[in-house]
Order: structure tokens, then sequence, then C-alpha cells
């Protein structure tokens, strides 16, 4: 069984991600990010791109799929609500994304639920995701350490699925990010790097479509930040931390917090950002 062992030092100064420097980089490249994606989230989706500074696309037909994939500066394979159209038009973009070095992202929602899905977003994890993004249940059940989510919910804590998370990022190269109450955000490269981003506010649950919008937003940042996809995934969840923070101190229920929050995604600087609760460590891992 894999071990965890705390490092004696902090992660170095080097490594720790710029996160004032990476919104800039978002905000001044306008990344154009492609969404194959659930169709209860596409305008929220949508919205939280632009919000950001991003560019959004649905293009999610197998006939453009690839030939929009290799313009596009980053990639978002969610099959939340997947028709056949969306898997093969996910496979030709995929495809494609890879060919050009395109980063993706997978947001592998309710694997381990139906059987299907589960089966294709296998699949599409053996074509290595820049980076994965899930509850912890469903981080579990992609590592093989756990049966998935309950729909769309967590049955998981993320600290619980942390060794999981390791394992994933281990075996496919990619960003491992766990959406919950802290987010965990893990690369395991030479050493193993994890990024813990707090923050947000109760109503985001309360919200369809805010952790499937996240996907979105991870692609953006990658698309903005290609050569380093950790400080990459760890900036977009401080944004979307920050903004959840914002929007939360002006709301009165889920559905002000939907508005305050676009609008928050939107005028949360870089200083807000940097200032968002994040902490680093680095694990050495044995067998």
């Amino acid at each position: 069984m894999t071990q965890q062992h705390p490092s004696a030092a902090a992660q170095t100064a080097a490594s720790i991600p710029d996160l004032a420097a990476a919104v800039t980089a978002v905000r001044e490249s306008n990344p154009l990010v492609q969404c194959i994606t659930n169709t209860v989230v596409q305008p929220l989706s949508a919205n939280a791109l632009l919000a950001i500074g991003a560019s959004p696309a649905m293009i999610n037909h197998e006939a453009d799929a690839a030939q929009f994939a290799r313009i596009s500066d980053g990639l978002l394979i969610n099959f939340g609500t997947a028709s056949s159209h969306n898997f093969l038009a996910a496979d030709a973009a995929i495809t494609a994304a890879r060919e050009t070095g395109t980063p993706w992202v997978l947001d592998p929602v309710s694997y381990g639920v139906i059987d299907y899905r589960t089966t294709r977003i296998k699949q599409a994890l053996t074509w290595q995701p820049t980076a994965i993004r899930g509850n912890a249940s469903e981080i579990a059940a992609l590592a093989g350490t756990g049966a998935g989510a309950r729909g769309v919910d967590s049955t998981d804590e993320v600290e619980a699925v942390l060794e999981a998370a390791i394992q994933l990022s281990h075996a496919l190269g990619s960003v491992v990010a766990v959406s919950g109450e802290v987010d965990a955000i893990v690369h395991a490269g030479e050493q193993v790097c994890i990024a813990r981003v707090s923050g947000g506010s109760d109503y985001m649950p309360l919200v369809v479509g805010t952790g499937c919008s996240l996907g979105g937003v991870v692609a953006a940042y990658l698309g903005a930040l290609p050569a380093d996809p950790f400080a990459a995934v760890v900036a977009a969840h401080a944004h979307y931390a920050a903004a959840g923070t914002r929007a939360a101190g002006t709301s009165r229920g889920p559905g002000s917090f939907a508005v305050e929050f676009l609008d928050a995604l939107h005028s949360v600087t870089a200083a807000d950002i940097a200032a968002v609760g994040v902490s680093y460590d680095t694990v050495e891992v044995t067998e």
C-alpha cells in the first residue's frame, strides 16, 4: 500500500504558484475554452467563463468538435447529461487536443453510478487528461478505492481520498483536484505537491452548476498557463473561492448568491485571489 510521509521542508518558494500573476494572465490572454458539458449547466458555465475573462464556446457536435478543439486554448469534458453526440464529440475533441497539445479537463460526473457513463469516463481517462476535477467520491472511484458518488453528491471527505488522488495523479500525470469544504489539488511529479484551498460559501452546493462551471474555469486557467498546470489549477480554485466568499457576504440565499457569484467572479482582484487561504505541502510516496 502507498504510504504518505510529509516532507521535512515546506514546498519551495520557486514552486508555489503566483496566484495574482495567474489571474492577470487569464484576463490578458482571454483564453478560448471549448466546453462539451452538461446541458443543465451550459448557461452558468458560459457566464462564469466570460466573468473571469475567458471566451466560452459550447461546441458539442461530433461534426465540429475536433476542428474547434484545434483552435481552442483549453477543453472541458463533462458527461453530466451526455447524449450520443456528446460522447462522439468528446472522442473527437480529445483526440484533436492531444494532437495539438491543448490542455483538457475531465469532470467525471457520477462516475460509478451509471454503467455506460462510467465506461465512457473510464475510456476518457486512458487519454490522460491534463487535469481531473471532481468531488471526493468521484476521485476515489476513479482510483479504484471507492464506489462513486450519490448522483452528483459526494459521500466521502476530501482528506480521506488524498491517497487515491495521489495514486491517480501518479498513474496518469494529471493534476487531480478534489472539491469539498476545503479543496485539495494534487500533482505527483518528481515530488507530490498538494495545495489546499479554503473559502467559498455554503450556498455553492445549492446552486446548480457551480461545480461543473469550475471545470471550465480550470480549463481557462490551463489555457492561459499551459506550462504550469499545477499553478493553473490552484489559481482557478483560488479565484472561485475568492468569488464565493465575496458573494456570500451580500447574498440572502441561493438565488441572490447565484447573481452575486457571477459579479464576484468578474470583480475580484488579483490581490483578493492572492489573499485566499491556500496552504502547500510536499509528500514523499513510498511503496
